[in-house]
């Protein structure tokens, strides 16, 4: 009897966010990347791929032409030949597995480590725990689940978030009076 076969490709929401699609750019299905990446030059180039996912259903793309204008990747994609191609990809979430990830050197992490490490004051008082990171990479924050205290946005600056274990899923915030209560 044969068995269901496994789907090579990583789930979605497994995979490291490196972009989302801004928009069209001109009219022969070109797009502007917002990056997601510390690493855009080696991750947006010819012939690499990514996925995004519509509808349910995970799709690979992959690029055909890379130039940056600004320091955003404008992007060619194989398929998408016109601006209405284009348009319908404005908004998606470029995604590549974490394991072609670069290797980080040590005391530095990728921001979808974050996601499940607890939160906790220097005096070990417990705020929550990071559901998500929002914002570019130059001015992200880290979105807590405070549990009964709601969603709670604390900046990543190394200002607040004083000791990141991305191992241990700890850090620990230094946070100015009144930030953990401002969604109350």
């Amino acid at each position: 009897m044969g068995g269901q076969e496994k789907d090579p490709r990583p789930h979605f929401e497994a995979m490291a966010v490196v972009g989302r699609i801004a928009r069209a750019h001109g009219h022969r299905g070109d797009v502007i990347v917002n990056l997601e990446t510390d690493f855009p030059r080696d991750r947006f180039r010819s012939g690499a791929e990514m996925f995004v996912e519509r509808g349910g259903v995970v799709e690979a793309l992959r690029l055909t032409k890379v130039r940056f204008q600004h320091e955003r990747p404008v992007i060619g994609i194989d398929g998408v030949a016109t601006m209405n191609d284009a348009e319908a990809l404005a908004g998606l979430e470029l995604r590549v597995p974490v394991d072609w990830l670069a290797v980080l050197p040590e005391g530095t992490f990728y921001r979808h480590d974050l996601i499940g490490c607890r939160v906790e004051t220097r005096n070990g008082t417990a705020v929550g725990v990071v559901r998500n990171v929002e914002g570019t990479v130059g001015g992200s924050r880290l979105v807590v689940d405070g549990g009964s205290r709601g969603e709670i946005l604390i900046p990543l600056a190394s200002e607040i978030c004083t000791a990141i274990d991305v191992n241990g899923k700890r850090i620990v915030v230094d946070a100015p009076e009144g930030l953990l209560d401002l969604n109350r």
